[in-house]
């Protein structure tokens, strides 16, 4: 679905991104790590066209981001939700925002709206669509701007730390959300986050450090390297922190342990 080849970015002759190359499958849930200025925004922002490289090439679904004829049709397959709801909701009522981008491609009044009880459904909103925005939760926004997104029909979405601004709650609501996206729906969701618990459920995992991927693979994979972790300046899971320091006193706990369900039951089988 997405194919980065030796990508590079300046941003006023500071090189931001370093020779990226990554592949994402359809239908792949990826997360992307890092802490802040290792590249993730500036990465994500080349998937949907809002930066074009310096050098190198990215293509999704065949369609290339620096070819003119193809800019367009590549921003209609990538949707993207960003950090601050509140940036991104447009309308008075849950329904109208939702129909916002529908309307803006044209589409057929009778079509946009099958498309948004579509997506409000996707996202657990339907029975809010005729609520006024500004009386929901800031969960419930993130999940009304994802429907806004999910109701013009890409074949990706990316979500730049879309719960950062959010309470345990709201980032409950909107993981819960984006992981039914990928799994009934089978969007390919590329997901930032500082929330280590959250990236448990990818797929895979890529960690950025200073414009290059530094590391990739699997929860299990990249969880398991507490220390290396530790030294880009990242944390770990409570439940991958607490395993890790028991095995360190000498417990013989599964390195598959990611949750603290799985830690509980380890420990007391």
């Amino acid at each position: 679905m997405i194919e980065i080849k030796d990508l590079h970015y300046e941003y006023e002759n500071k090189e931001a991104l370093k020779g990226i190359d990554l592949t994402v499958s359809d239908g792949e849930f990826l997360v992307i790590l890092g802490h802040n200025g290792s590249g993730k925004s500036t990465l994500a922002k080349h998937i949907n066209g809002l930066l074009l490289p310096t050098a190198g090439k990215v293509t999704v679904n065949g369609l290339d981001s620096q070819n003119p004829e193809e800019f367009w049709p590549l921003r209609q397959q990538v949707g993207m939700v960003f950090q601050n709801p509140d940036n991104q909701l447009i309308a008075t009522s849950v329904e109208e925002d939702t129909a916002f981008g529908p309307e803006n491609l044209g589409i057929e009044p009778a079509l946009i709206r099958k498309q948004v009880d579509e997506a409000l459904a996707g996202v657990g909103m339907s029975e809010y669509k005729d609520r006024a925005v500004h009386l929901l939760s800031g969960g419930q926004k993130q999940r009304v701007a994802i429907a806004g997104v999910m109701a013009m029909r890409p074949k990706v979405l990316v979500l730049d730390e879309p719960t950062a601004m959010l309470d345990p709650r709201g980032r409950r609501e909107v993981m819960a959300a984006v992981q039914k996206l990928n799994q009934e729906e089978k969007i390919t969701v590329i997901y930032i986050t500082h929330m280590m618990e959250e990236a448990v459920a990818a797929h895979r995992i890529v960690v950025m450090e200073e414009g290059k991927i530094v590391m990739s693979g699997n929860p299990q994979e990249v969880f398991n390297q507490v220390e290396e972790l530790k030294k880009l300046r990242l944390d770990v899971p409570l439940a991958v922190e607490m395993a890790h320091r028991l095995r360190q006193q000498g417990f013989a706990l599964p390195l598959s342990v990611l949750t603290i369900e799985e830690l509980v039951v380890a420990l007391c089988p």
